[in-house]
This record gives C-alpha cells, structure tokens and sequence, in this order.
C-alpha cells in the first residue's frame, strides 16, 4: 500500500515518525515496513511523487528531486 506522507516528527535532526491521513508511524515501524515491502511511503508537496527510503545508516529519507518542499525535514510536525 501506498502512504502519503505530510507531516514528520523530528528530533535532533533524525526524522523520528512519519505521520498523513490515518496513520502515524513511528521510525522503526516505518523502517521495517519498507525494508520488508509492507508499505510504500512518499512524498508529493510538489510533482512528481518521490519515495521515502532507508539508508544504509537505517535513517528515513526521501529520494533527491528538484524541489526541497518533498524533504522530510520541511514536512510541518506531526
């Protein structure tokens, strides 16, 4: 299933939680949801779409575009 993401939680600048319309996910549900293909998250405050990933580090992030609006970061709070 596809989740839109539009807000994060954050702390010391690790995203800590993904949050949209009906869920709130903490980082290590959100982990393990995509590294097991059980959720695909994304971001699209502007066009096109961009995937939410887990880097190698075990940290949230979302694939590099044009724009910084889909950064997790600039996401308001959960």
């Amino acid at each position: 299933m596809a989740l839109r993401v539009k807000r994060t939680g954050k702390s010391g600048g690790d995203i800590t939680s993904l949050c949209g319309d009906g869920f709130n996910h903490d980082k290590a549900t959100a982990v393990a949801n995509i590294r097991s293909r059980t959720e695909n998250y994304f971001v699209q405050e502007v066009a096109p779409p961009v995937n939410v990933h887990v880097t190698a580090q075990g940290h949230l992030r979302t694939d590099a575009d044009a724009s910084s609006a889909n950064n997790l970061d600039n996401l308001p709070d959960c």
